[in-house]
């Protein structure tokens, strides 16, 4: 298997901006795997600085990666990514890009998409919420939140001094629409548990992230205390962290950047379906080659945030749509990615 790489620029239509900063342009990785007889697939690296990665990273591991599957059957794809993970412990986003380059090579070998090899059905996926990010003032939040008048569900990000504010002007924008918000990690759980009554007052729907990572006792006590259903994102990186939240939070948020894998990540919802919990899949700034990977197991899930692809001015690819918040899958074979 030979392993090639396009790093590509994307820009958003707004600064993305979450509690612990944002740019408005993020780089990502193209991986294309080729197999011996000539055929190929796609995938994609979308690397957080937050997790230790960049695209620099990406291209930097790509040749240990190649290596770890050289001479590898590219149907074994269960043995492939348990071979990416033992070469590389971390840089999920790398693993990831090339799991969805494998997958995409395998559906294409056999003309059928991804998640019909998987028996998915794509209309038992649920809406995607649209992410209003944090706005520098309140006339530019309102802007965003009719912007996003087409989408059902918002998600709202969280972690700033006038986070009470921002929940009443987008419900008093958005009366009907389901609400979620997400803190990032940056509450304590007192902020916490002192916001919480007034979520649930303007119809949160429930409440991402919002202790530090590595605060478990913590998440247990809000919990605990909170009205609201809690949802862990960067507390759960793969599967293996899921038993420990079990009883600790109410739900988990899985990315492909940073469980390093398709294969991973539906060991993820396994598990977590396992512990009776919620399951939710969320994105970086992705283009439309990796949403569209995430959104394969989007009909596994109960909750979904794949905006990525749609918080972004130049998309080079067309792939899965996300209009009114209802994911729409290609039909073309594997991730049915082509170029813009």
């Amino acid at each position: 298997m030979k392993l090639t790489h396009e790093i590509v620029t994307l820009r958003t239509k707004n600064p993305f901006v979450i509690a612990r900063g944002g740019h408005s342009e993020y780089r990502v990785v193209r991986i294309t795997v080729t197999a011996p007889d000539g055929s190929s697939g796609w995938g994609e690296a979308a690397p957080s600085k937050f997790y230790g990665e960049t695209a620099d990273t990406v291209v930097q591991v790509l040749p240990i990666l190649a290596k770890a599957i050289e001479g590898m059957d590219g149907w074994s794809l269960e043995a492939m990514e348990h071979a990416l993970a033992r070469a590389i412990r971390f840089n999920g986003s790398a693993r990831a890009g090339v799991s969805a380059a494998l997958h995409d090579l395998a559906g294409k070998r056999l003309g059928v998409p991804l998640y019909k090899l998987w028996g998915l059905d794509p209309a038992a996926s649920p809406p995607t919420s649209f992410t209003i990010s944090i706005a520098p003032d309140e006339e530019t939040l309102r802007a965003r939140v009719a912007d996003a008048e087409q989408y059902p569900v918002l998600k709202l990000k969280l972690g700033t001094k006038w986070d009470e504010r921002i929940v009443r002007v987008v419900r008093e924008l958005a009366p009907n629409k389901v609400l979620r918000v997400d803190a990032n990690a940056s509450w304590t759980p007192k902020s916490t548990l002192r916001i919480v009554p007034l979520l649930q007052e303007l119809g949160v729907e429930f409440v991402e992230q919002p202790l530090p990572p590595g605060d478990i006792d913590g998440l247990r006590f809000v919990r605990e205390r909170s009205s609201l259903p809690i949802v862990a994102d960067e507390s759960c990186l793969v599967s293996g962290d899921i038993p420990k939240l079990a009883g600790v939070v109410d739900g988990i948020n899985i990315k492909l950047a940073k469980c390093g894998g398709l294969r991973e990540a539906l060991r993820m919802i396994a598990t977590a379906r396992a512990h009776d919990m919620l399951v939710m899949a969320g994105c970086m700034i992705e283009s439309s080659l990796g949403i569209t990977a995430a959104a394969q197991f989007a009909p596994l899930l109960d909750c979904a945030d794949y905006d990525g692809a749609a918080l972004v001015s130049n998309d080079p690819y067309v792939g899965a749509t996300i209009d009114g918040g209802v994911i729409k899958l290609p039909s073309g074979a594997g991730l049915g990615v082509e170029r813009r």
